[in-house]
C-alpha cells in the first residue's frame, strides 16, 4: 500500500482521536457523553470493527472497576469502612500533612500484596472517606477532594515501581519477553524504580496535595464512644474480602484474573440473604458515568492500535527525536518525552504496547542498552499529564465526584515536578546502578 493511501486510511481515526482526547482534556462535555459520542462516531464512520470499538466493555479492567464500586458500597454500608477509619484516626488526625502522607503510604504498602490498581482503590476509598468524615472534612471540601486524589494518584503512580502491581507494567513485561526474550526480575526492577518513582514522587504528591487542597482536619475526639461489636454482616463481608484479597495476591498460582475474582465477590455482595446491597444500593453505588468513561478510554486505545495510527505516530515521532549516541542524557530525556506523547493517544495501558516494539530502534538511535530503553518508558507512563491518561485516577475521581479541573491541576503540577526534578534524578540513579554507561 502506498503512502497516500495509508495516510488517507489513517485520517478518520486521527480526527476522531484528536476530537475525543480534546473533549476529555478540556472537559467541555461530560466525560461519559464524550465516550458515547466516540462510540457512535466510530461505528457510523466505520473507523474500526465493533469488537475493537467496544472492546473496553469486554476488558478485565472494566469489570474490575464495576466490581470495585460494588465492594466499596458494601464496605461503606455494613460499617466496616468506619471501623477501620476509627483505628487509623488516632494516628493520622490533627495534622493535614500527616493525614495525606498516611493515605499515600497506605496506597503504596497495599501495592506489594494486591496486584490490582482498581482493587486497591475499591478497598481504600471507602475507608479513606470514612476517615475524612471523622476528620470533619465535608463532602466537596478541598480536604476531601485532596484525600480522594491521594488514593487515586498514590495507587497508580507509586505502584509503577512494583513490577506486578499495575497493568502497564505487565503489558511492558509481556511485550519485552515476547519481542526480545527479555525477562524482568522483581527485585532489580524495584531497586531501579522505587527510590525516585515511589519515594521521590510520593513526597512530591503529598506536598502538592497539601498545597493545592489545604484543610484543617479535626483532632481525635477524646470522649468518642467505643466501637460497636462486630455484627454478622461485617463478619461475612470481612471473610469475603479476605478471600478476595488472598486470591488477588495468588493470581500467579491459580491463573484466575483479579477481575473475575472481584466480579465473583461483587456477586456475593449482591445476593439475597448472603449479600448486603439491594437493587437501590447497586444503582446508587455504581457510578455508571465512570464505567462508560473507562470503556471509552480503553476502546479509543484499541482503535488507535488496531488501525495502525499509534504505530504511524510512533514512527513519525521517532524521526523527530534528537537522538545522539554521544549524548545519553539527551536520549534519556527524549525517550521520556516520547512516552509522554504516546500517553496522550493511547493512555498508560497502551503505551508499552506501542513503545516496546520500537525499543530496538530507539536503542540504536540513543546508544543506550535495550533494557535501559525499556525501563525509561516506565517514567513516562507513570507520569500522566492529564487524568484521562490513567484509568485508576479517573475511577478514584469518579467514586468521589471530583471535578476534572481538580484532577488536572494536580496532574500538571506533578508532571512538571517529575520532568523538571525527578527525571534528572532518575538519570543519575540509572547511571549509578550501571544501566547507563559512563
Amino acid at each position: 500500500m502506498d503512502l497516500p493511501t495509508t495516510t488517507a486510511a489513517l485520517a478518520l481515526p486521527a480526527v476522531l482521536t484528536i476530537v475525543t482526547v480534546g473533549l476529555w482534556a478540556t472537559a467541555r462535555l461530560p466525560e461519559y457523553l464524550t465516550a458515547l459520542l466516540f462510540f457512535a462516531a466510530a461505528m457510523i464512520l466505520r473507523v474500526a470493527p465493533a469488537e475493537t470499538v467496544f472492546s473496553g466493555f469486554g476488558s478485565s479492567a472494566f469489570w474490575l472497576i464495576l466490581s470495585g464500586f460494588v465492594l466499596g458500597a458494601a464496605i461503606r454500608k455494613v460499617g466496616l469502612a468506619d471501623r477501620i477509619a476509627r483505628l487509623l484516626a488516632a494516628h493520622l488526625l490533627g495534622s493535614w500533612p500527616r493525614l495525606v502522607g498516611g493515605v499515600v503510604l497506605a496506597t503504596y504498602a497495599l501495592a506489594f500484596v494486591m496486584p490490582s490498581n482498581m482493587g486497591r482503590i475499591a478497598l481504600l476509598m471507602p475507608i479513606v472517606m470514612a476517615l475524612a468524615e471523622r476528620a470533619g472534612l465535608a463532602e466537596g471540601s478541598p480536604g476531601r477532594i485532596g484525600l480522594a486524589l491521594a488514593v487515586g494518584f498514590g495507587t497508580f503512580q507509586l505502584s509503577a515501581s512494583i513490577l506486578p502491581a499495575n497493568v502497564p507494567n505487565m503489558v511492558m513485561a509481556g511485550a519485552a519477553e515476547g519481542a526480545y526474550g527479555l525477562r524482568l526480575a522483581y527485585l532489580p526492577y524495584l531497586l531501579l524504580h522505587a527510590p525516585v518513582l515511589s519515594l521521590g514522587k510520593g513526597a512530591a504528591l503529598v506536598a502538592a496535595i497539601v498545597a493545592l487542597f489545604p484543610a484543617k482536619p479535626a483532632g481525635t475526639v477524646a470522649a468518642e464512644p467505643p466501637a460497636p461489636a462486630f455484627g454478622p454482616a461485617e463478619r461475612r463481608l470481612s471473610l469475603i474480602l479476605a478471600a478476595t484479597l488472598a486470591l488477588w495476591m495468588t493470581d500467579a498460582l491459580h491463573g484466575v484474573s483479579p477481575a473475575w475474582v472481584g466480579l465473583a465477590a461483587a456477586c456475593l455482595c449482591l445476593l439475597p440473604r448472603i449479600g448486603f446491597l439491594s437493587g437501590e444500593d447497586f444503582a446508587a453505588g455504581v457510578n455508571v458515568r465512570t464505567c462508560l468513561y473507562i470503556a471509552g478510554i480503553l476502546g479509543l486505545a484499541a482503535v488507535v492500535a488496531q488501525t495502525g495510527l499509534g504505530a504511524a505516530i510512533g514512527r513519525g515521532v521517532l524521526a523527530l527525536l534528537p537522538l545522539d549516541p554521544a549524548r545519553p542524557a539527551l536520549g534519556f530525556a527524549s525517550l521520556a518525552a516520547l512516552t509522554a506523547a504516546l500517553n496522550f493517544l493511547v493512555t498508560a495501558n497502551g503505551v508499552p504496547a506501542l513503545f516496546t516494539p520500537l525499543a530496538h530502534l530507539l536503542a540504536d538511535g540513543t546508544g543506550l542498552p535495550l533494557a535501559t530503553v525499556l525501563m525509561v518508558q516506565v517514567i513516562g507512563y507513570a507520569t500522566p499529564i492529564l487524568p484521562y491518561q490513567a484509568s485508576p485516577i479517573v475511577v478514584a475521581m469518579g467514586m468521589e465526584k471530583v471535578l476534572a479541573r481538580d484532577g488536572a491541576r494536580l496532574c500538571l503540577v506533578l508532571a512538571l515536578f517529575s520532568y523538571a526534578v525527578l527525571l534528572p534524578l532518575d538519570y543519575g540513579w540509572f547511571r549509578l546502578l550501571g544501566w547507563i554507561g559512563p
